[in-house]
């Protein structure tokens, strides 16, 4: 049970990068199991109360296990928490840019890995101690502005055609086919795939898919779905698969399938949506 969550706004410098802060809380009296939506995003949890485990059914050595800080992501499949007791920290969702330029790595290093911050970066694991060293959520949001600020200073720049890139595809929800991606910014369609897959973790078809799968899993959380009594033929979903942008609904439900573990209609059930916004 979630007890305390609050939210903190970046320094102005860190807005174009990190949306926003949420420092958290929760009680878990036995052991609670989550699945975690895939997502062209990366995770930063920098906690220090009793640990989770986080496991990627795919591949067990993609997961970490006893973690109460670290980084997940890309990942283009769903994977599982598992935890108990009491946890506490602050979430940082970050765009593949943001995660790049923040981490000052590529990410073709964390694309559907989980890893311990203290194995990923030294200052990531000295920032956690130093956020539970403080006594509120105001210092550790300011510790946390401090040291994100200190990253833009430290690191170069995200190359400035991927970043185009990754811009026009996410405005568009996926929508842009990578041939066109490619002309717009003047590289071949294999040099931009190659060059995205190593710097923003997974290459851009899949990216693409993912921004689709996002916004349809977004919107899904926020709409009042037809009761199944008023929809005897699932007839809904064909409709929401052309609008949210699928082929048809066979297409949305392997989609589903395939980065959330399960079909749209049971992920509409309510408190079957997991704490991964998607």
């Amino acid at each position: 049970m979630l007890t305390e969550a609050v939210v903190g706004l970046p320094a102005p410098a860190l807005r174009p990068w990190v949306d926003r802060y949420l420092g958290y809380r929760e009680e878990l009296p036995g052991p609670v199991v989550r699945r975690e939506v895939a997502g062209a995003f990366v995770v930063l949890v920098l906690g220090w109360g009793d640990p989770l485990d986080i496991t990627d059914p795919r591949a067990a050595g993609r997961g970490a296990y006893g973690a109460n800080a670290f980084l997940a992501g890309p990942f283009d499949g769903w994977c599982a928490t598992r935890g108990a007791g009491t946890g506490t920290g602050v979430q940082v969702l970050l765009t593949a840019p943001a995660a790049r330029r923040l981490l000052g790595l590529p990410l073709g290093e964390l694309a559907n890995r989980v890893a311990p911050v203290d194995r990923v970066a030294g200052w990531l694991a000295r920032l956690r101690d130093e956020l539970a060293g403080e006594p509120g959520w105001p210092g550790r949001f300011r510790r946390l502005d401090a040291a994100l600020t200190a990253r833009l200073v430290a690191t170069d720049p995200v190359d400035g055609r991927l970043l185009a890139a990754w811009r026009r595809l996410d405005g568009s929800g996926g929508a842009v086919g990578v041939a066109a991606l490619a002309d717009e910014i003047g590289w071949s369609r294999r040099h931009l795939a190659v060059r995205f897959r190593q710097e923003f973790g997974l290459p851009p078809k899949t990216v693409a898919r993912l921004l689709r799968f996002q916004r349809a899993y977004a919107t899904l959380g926020r709409t009042v779905l037809t009761a199944p009594a008023a929809d005897p033929d699932g007839s809904g979903w064909a409709e929401r698969a052309a609008r949210w942008g699928y082929y048809d609904q066979s297409h949305l439900t392997r989609e589903f399938r395939e980065f959330a573990g399960a079909p749209p209609a049971a992920l509409a059930r309510a408190g079957s949506h997991s704490s991964n916004p998607g």
